[in-house]
């Protein structure tokens, strides 16, 4: 809108009850947060689970708010639209505040248990190897305008987001490719978002402190589809139906809307618009052949493991869908990007393999042990821990699975928050004792202490799997304190901290240093 919109203005189709005061008041900024006033702002006083947005409306005003959206009237100096949800109100109105960005910003929303982030970066380097410049919106990172943004969480809150899209039009972007969690969808953060573009991954456990249940998770996650998120129905739908989850998505849309629907099945389901065919992948990357009504195409893409293979047919399933020939895709997926912690790489002259990923669920775990089982030819070690505050139930579920998976399994600290780190990982080995597996099992609750250990125990040929944190760069305790902390850069600290062990135990034993010997045996 152009500067100085009125408080009415901004509001209209917000689901105002009632104006307390001056509704042609101006305003000039829009927060949800009262640290993040400015004078002129409109402060949205949103109940959270932890505090309340209306208690603090005061230090709102006196920081220079010009107006308050509220769930019930306050006894404050400002005036007050009314409304029966804040957060709700919240989303239309950060969209007419910024001349609704998605009108024009071509918006691709990805949503899934598993899969998203990798999703989204092939998404976005497809689209800019085709020409159309590129945002991105997720977990690892956010891009705007080509240039990098750190982020805090996966899909940020209606007024940021919406910013984010302005800002995105004003640096050039013609399109966005967008992870959407089902937070964001069940707190209508992307209300009124105009999605040219919604696909499905696929839905495991996860996030079951936050749903009810996962009849409630997958209801959310619908949203995006089924016009519930507060905008119009996306364009074309792109579904992975070799998730059961998914199946039952494609035949809702197959009925509403065949002709936006397109199927994809890694696993070549005959029924599928595209499949995957004749896939497989080693240390190197994937192969694989992409099957259209158009024809088929090989594709070869830089990213080990089944799990890519489908994210990356889902990537290209959206491209197609935005324009782009299936074989111009297919060749740029040769130089994808690798995705930070994403089965990350920690090379450091070691003579075996060490991988970091994100994988804190227990499909994601089973989908990189299965892949990292593959690429070793020897042991397979991992290590990891479950989150605190976090869903429970699949504690138990991720120990069985290192246990029929792995030969070593270390289990350590993730982000205990403020729970008792012992007593998560007494939940996680409960899960192995009644998986009765293969693996050989390791405590260790400090996660410094235990990727050392599992790295000490790797021989030549062995993967050495760190699962849970992928590219975060801090470790969440108690109190909210978030230490730094990267596997990444502890395993390749460990890496080196080994290396010159043994090469002071060779001079000591030889009189040789260890740069020496390795000179001396090229």
């Amino acid at each position: 809108m152009t500067p100085g919109a009125s408080l009415r203005e901004i509001l209209e189709g917000a689901g105002v009850l009632e104006y307390l005061g001056d509704a042609e008041v101006e305003i000039t900024a829009l927060a949800y947060d009262s640290r993040r006033v400015e004078p002129g702002c409109l402060y949205f006083c949103v109940p959270g689970e932890h505090a309340d947005g209306h208690d603090f409306a005061g230090s709102a005003v006196r920081a220079g708010a010009a107006a308050l959206v509220v769930e019930r009237p306050l006894d404050a100096p400002a005036p007050q639209a009314r409304v029966a949800s804040a957060r709700a109100a919240m989303a239309p109105a950060a969209a007419r505040f910024f001349a609704d960005p998605t009108a024009e910003l071509r918006v691709i929303g990805i949503t899934g248990t598993n899969g998203k982030t990798t999703t989204a970066f092939l998404v976005r380097h497809l689209l800019e190897r085709a020409g159309i410049q590129t945002g991105l919106l997720g977990t690892v990172k956010r891009i705007v305008g080509g240039a990098e943004e750190p982020v805090e969480r996966t899909t940020p809150e209606a007024i940021d987001l919406q910013g984010t899209f302005r800002r995105m039009l004003d640096g050039g972007d013609h399109a966005c490719a967008m992870e959407v969690s089902s937070h964001a969808l069940a707190l209508e953060r992307v209300r009124g978002v105009r999605f040219s573009v919604a696909a499905f991954t696929n839905l495991t456990q996860d996030h079951l402190d936050f749903h009810r249940d996962m009849e409630d998770y997958f209801l959310a996650k619908r949203r995006l589809f089924a016009g519930e998120h507060g905008g119009p129905d996306p364009d074309r739908f792109i579904v992975n139906v070799d998730d059961p989850y998914g199946a039952r998505l494609a035949a809702e849309l197959a009925e509403r809307a065949p002709d936006d629907f397109v199927a994809v099945s890694p696993g070549g389901r005959a029924a599928a618009v595209l499949r995957a065919l004749d896939a497989d992948f080693d240390a190197s990357g994937s192969r694989f052949v992409i099957a259209a009504p158009e024809g088929r195409v090989e594709a070869r893409l830089p990213l080990p493991g089944d799990f890519n293979i489908a994210n990356a047919l889902v990537a290209v399933a959206i491209v197609r869908a935005c324009g782009v020939g299936l074989r111009a895709a297919a060749e740029a997926l040769a130089d994808a990007p690798a995705v930070p912690g994403r089965l990350e790489p920690v090379p450091a002259g070691q003579p075996f393999a060490v991988f970091v990923d994100y994988a804190h669920t227990p499909d994601s775990l089973r989908n990189v042990l299965e892949a990292a089982r593959r690429l070793s030819a020897g042991r397979l070690i991992v290590v990891f821990g479950c989150g605190g505050d976090r869903d429970r139930a699949k504690r138990p579920l991720m120990g069985g699975i290192a246990a029929g998976l792995a030969d070593l399994a270390v289990i350590t600290s993730d982000n205990p928050r403020s729970e008792d780190p012992e007593a998560i990982i007494a939940e996680i080995v409960a899960g192995i004792a009644a998986a009765d597996g293969r693996a050989e099992v390791e405590i260790e609750p400090d996660r410094r202490a235990a990727i050392r250990l599992a790295l000490e125990a790797a021989r030549e040929g062995d993967a050495v799997v760190i699962a849970g944190k992928g590219h975060e760069q801090g470790q969440e305790f108690a109190d909210g304190r978030k230490l730094p902390f990267d596997d990444r850069e502890v395993a390749a600290e460990e890496l080196r901290r080994a290396r010159k062990v043994r090469d002071e135990v060779l001079s000591a034993e030889t009189g040789v240093s260890g740069g020496e010997a390795a000179a001396g045996d090229s």
